[in-house]
């Protein structure tokens, strides 16, 4: 019973595959199979390009969602966050995006007068913990007037650090 296969990959790629893994009776089957994929080397150049650009759009997107997210902090008078150097940028687009989107759900299409969101918006003025808008960034954004009353002191950084 043949074991070694000859394929033809859809990059073009002859290679030699052995299937004697395989059952007997499954062999041909995955040999087509594998004919209709590129083969491995190609598999993986395209793969690793792929991840260059998918990490370059990553990059620009970052980069105009933290612009995007300081203009706002500026326009809005939030205050600057604390915790540790690596996550205040990534702190700061979750901040931006939970409590635009807590705006547009609440006060645009909700219920929520211009007061009362004023309210809301001076309490997301105290809550600069970095990390505490990082974990809520997948909270519902109607939810963030309780989440904001359920910050803790620890969340909230005073003049006095004794």
């Amino acid at each position: 019973m043949k074991t070694r296969w000859p394929v033809t990959h859809s990059c073009g790629h002859e290679v030699e595959h052995d299937l004697s893994a395989r059952p007997a009776d499954r062999r041909a089957g995955y040999a087509r199979w594998l004919a209709g994929r590129d083969c491995t080397d190609c598999w993986r150049a395209e793969r690793e390009s792929d991840g260059a650009e998918r990490a370059a759009w990553i990059a620009a997107r970052r980069a105009e969602e933290q612009q995007a997210a300081a203009a706002w902090a500026e326009q809005y008078r939030m205050p600057p966050l604390t915790g540790p150097q690596t996550i205040l940028a990534w702190g700061e687009r979750s901040r931006h995006q939970l409590v635009t989107t807590a705006y547009q759900a609440l006060v645009v299409e909700g219920t929520l007068a211009e007061g009362g969101w004023e309210e809301v918006e001076n309490r997301a003025r105290t809550v600069d913990r970095a990390g505490w808008w990082i974990d809520q960034r997948d909270a519902a954004p109607g939810d963030l007037p309780e989440l904001l009353e359920a910050a803790t002191d620890a969340d909230r950084s005073t003049e006095n650090p004794f």
